[in-house]
C-alpha cells in the first residue's frame, strides 16, 4: 500500500485527522486524539498483514495517561563496568531461552528484567498452549517457526524437567452446511501451509473423545500435535539452566537509557550500574518499542492488548482433557473468535480464556468482570457445563503485537549491535525454542565480526527441577522422605507441597525468597484456597532460610509488604 493510498484511506475513515509519511522504511502515523481506541484503528488501517513495513504510532494520545513505568526500588553499583559479550533485556520465554542458547558458545551472557522475578508478564500469563499453527497461514514469520518449534517442546521439555503434554486441539463447528468449505481449508493448511496434521472429525467421533463438550457439534478440525506446558514453569527453567551453564541473571534491573554512537549502542544505565556490552539483544515485550527508541532503533510499534483468563477447580478438570473452542462463521464468511478457548493444564486444571481487548496501559493486569463474562459466554457454547462457580483464581496479561501482527526477529536497522525479538504474541510461547537458536546464531555472527568465538564444550543441557512428591509412588516417595524428613512435613494441602520442595526451590540456581516467587516454582497457594492456608507457613519457612524476621519477606516486589512486624506482646513485655 503505498503512503498516497494510506493518507487516502485516514482521510475517508477519520475525517483527514491523521496523517503518514514513509521514513526510513517505516509508515509513521501523526495525529492527535483522546480516543485510544481510535488511535489503534487508524495506525492499524496504515499497516498490511505480515509487513516488514512497519507503522509507528506517533499519534499523541490526549485522554487519561497510563502510570508511568514502575522502576524497581534498589539503587545499587552491582553491575557497574559489566561489559559482557551479549546484553539480554527481558526475563521472558524469548530472553530466557536466547540466554540459554547463548551458552552453547563461550560468552559473558547477562540477562537483566526489571521485575522481582522472570515471567512476570505475558510470559506468566497466558494460557500455555502449544499450538499446532493451524491459523497461521504462509507469509509470516509465526508461520516459518510454528511446526519447527512445535517439534522441538517434547525434547526440551526433557531436557529442561519441566511437564509437557500434547493433548490435542478441536476446532468446534455447529453448522454442517460449511464442511465443505472447512475441508478445503484444512487440504490447504496441511498441503500448502505445511501444518501436516490437520484432519476433520465428525461430531459423533469427537463425543466419544470428549464427551462433556457440546452435542450441537456437527464436524471439528483436529491437530493431535498441540500441547500444553507451564509459560513461567518453562521460563524459569530456560533461565536456570543458562545459569547452571555460566550466563548471569540480574533481577529487579531496569534499562534506563542509553548512549548511542556512531550506529553502536555504547554503554546501557540501569539503576545497578553502567553496562558495556559488545550487542545488546532487544526482548522487553510490551517495552521493546521503549528499548529501540534508547537504542535510536526505532522503526516499530507495540500497542498493548489485554487478555484475561479464568483457572478452573481441579475437578472441573476432568470434564476434557485436551484444548477445545468452538468457531461460528457468519454467512458473510467472518469468524468470530473472541473467548479464546478451553485448555487442560498440564496441572489437570481447566483455563478459560483469554479474550483480547486494546489498552494503553503496559503494566496493568487487572481483572475485570466483562472479560471474565465475555469469555465464559463465548466458551460455555463449547462446553455446557463449564461454570463460574468453578473458578478457584484469573489473571490478565498484557500481550506485545506490532500493528502488522507478527513477530520482529532481526538486526537492528539503525544501530548495528542490536537486535531485535519483538512484536512476540501468540504464538511466541510455541516458537521460543527455535527462535532462541536462530537469534542465538544471529549474535554470534555479530559477534565473530570482531572476535573468535568457540563452543562450549562444557555446555550441558539437561537440568533437573524441584522434585514433585505427589506424583512419586509411595515407595519412591517413602524413600525421599527418609532420607530427607522435610519431604514429609505437608505445607499446602490443596496441591500435597512438602516443606523438602519449598527449600528445593529456595536452593535453585536462580533463588527467588518471596511467597509468590516460590508460589511460581513449585505451587503452593496454587490450589483450591489460594493460599489462604499455607501462605503464612511459607512465608515463615523463606524467613528461616534467610534468617530473617517475618516482616522482611516480602510477597512479590519489594514494595509488596506482608506483615510490618510483631503486634503482641506477652505479660513480660516481650514479644
Amino acid at each position: 500500500m503505498s503512503i498516497s493510498s494510506i493518507n487516502k484511506r485516514l482521510k475517508k475513515e477519520f475525517g483527514g485527522r491523521f496523517n503518514a509519511t514513509l521514513e526510513n522504511g517505516s509508515v509513521f502515523v501523526r495525529g492527535k486524539s483522546s480516543d485510544w481506541g481510535e488511535i489503534i484503528s487508524a495506525c492499524q488501517a496504515a499497516a498490511k498483514k505480515y509487513s516488514t513495513t512497519h507503522v509507528v504510532n506517533d499519534i499523541v494520545y490526549t485522554g487519561e495517561q497510563p502510570a508511568p513505568t514502575r522502576i524497581p526500588s534498589v539503587k545499587d553499583d552491582s553491575l557497574e563496568g559489566r561489559s559482557p559479550d551479549v546484553l539480554v533485556i527481558g526475563g521472558g520465554i524469548s530472553g530466557a531461552s536466547i540466554a540459554r542458547e547463548l551458552t552453547k558458545w563461550k560468552l559473558d551472557v547477562l540477562l537483566v528484567d526489571k521485575e522481582a522475578d522472570l515471567a512476570l508478564h505475558a510470559s506468566g500469563r497466558n494460557d500455555g498452549e502449544v499450538h499446532p499453527g493451524i491459523d497461521l497461514g504462509k507469509g509470516s514469520l509465526k508461520h516459518k517457526y510454528i511446526r519447527r518449534a512445535n517439534r522441538m517442546y517434547a525434547d526440551i521439555c526433557r531436557e529442561l524437567d519441566v511437564p509437557f503434554k500434547q493433548v490435542g486441539q478441536y476446532v468446534l463447528f455447529r453448522n454442517s452446511a460449511f464442511k465443505p468449505l472447512v475441508a478445503l481449508y484444512v487440504f490447504w493448511r496441511k498441503y500448502h501451509d505445511g501444518i501436516e496434521d490437520t484432519r476433520l472429525i465428525s461430531g459423533e467421533e469427537l463425543m466419544r473423545r470428549e464427551p462433556k463438550l457440546t452435542h450441537d457439534t456437527k464436524f471439528a478440525m483436529y491437530n493431535p500435535s498441540a500441547g500444553c506446558v507451564c509459560p513461567y514453569g518453562l521460563t524459569i527453567a530456560y533461565a536456570e539452566n543458562a545459569v547452571q551453564n555460566g550466563a548471569q541473571v540480574s533481577l529487579n534491573t531496569a534499562v534506563l537509557s542509553m548512549d548511542v554512537s556512531a550506529h553502536q549502542i555504547i554503554n546501557v544505565t540501569t539503576n545497578r550500574g553502567v553496562i558495556h556490552p559488545k550487542i545488546v539483544i532487544n526482548a522487553a515485550g510490551v517495552f521493546a518499542e521503549d528499548i529501540a527508541a534508547m537504542a535510536d532503533d526505532r522503526f516499530f510499534s507495540i500497542h498493548p492488548r489485554r487478555g484475561t483468563n479464568s483457572i478452573l477447580d481441579q475437578k472441573a478438570g476432568a470434564y476434557m482433557h485436551s484444548v477445545a473452542s468452538i468457531k461460528d462463521i457468519s454467512v458473510h464468511g467472518k469468524t468470530h473468535s473472541k473467548g479464546g478457548g478451553i485448555l487442560h493444564t498440564v496441572h489437570d486444571n481447566l483455563l478459560v480464556g483469554p479474550d483480547a481487548v486494546e489498552t494503553v496501559e503496559k503494566e496493568n493486569t487487572e481483572t475485570r468482570a466483562e472479560s471474565i463474562k465475555t469469555v465464559f459466554d463465548k466458551q460455555t457454547q463449547t462446553m455446557p457445563e463449564l461454570s463460574q462457580r468453578d473458578i478457584i483464581t484469573y489473571f490478565t496479561g498484557v500481550r506485545a503485537p506490532t500493528f502488522e501482527e507478527d513477530f520482529i526477529l532481526e538486526a537492528g536497522r539503525n544501530t548495528r549491535n542490536l537486535i531485535h525479538v519483538a512484536g512476540i504474541q501468540s504464538p511466541g510461547l510455541t516458537t521460543a525454542p527455535a527462535v532462541a537458536v536462530d537469534m542465538a546464531e544471529l549474535a554470534v555472527d555479530m559477534l565473530g565480526k570482531s572476535k573468535t568465538v568457540e563452543k562450549n564444550n562444557n555446555y550441558n543441557p539437561i537440568r533437573k527441577g524441584v522434585p514433585v512428591l505427589r506424583e512419586m509412588d509411595d515407595e519412591t516417595r517413602e524413600k525421599m522422605i527418609a532420607e530427607n524428613p522435610d519431604y514429609g512435613e505437608i505445607i499446602c494441602r490443596c496441591e500435597q507441597i512438602s516443606k523438602g520442595e519449598i527449600l528445593d526451590a529456595l536452593k535453585s540456581p536462580i533463588c527467588v525468597p518471596t511467597v509468590d516467587g516460590i508460589k511460581k516454582r513449585v505451587r503452593p497457594g496454587m490450589g483450591r484456597c489460594q493460599g489462604g492456608f499455607c501462605s503464612p507457613l511459607v512465608t515463615k519457612i523463606i524467613a528461616e532460610f534467610l534468617g530473617v524476621p517475618l516482616s522482611e519477606v516480602k510477597k512479590s516486589s519489594a514494595e509488596s509488604v506482608i506483615t510490618y512486624g510483631e503486634t503482641k506482646v506477652n505479660e513480660g513485655g516481650e514479644k
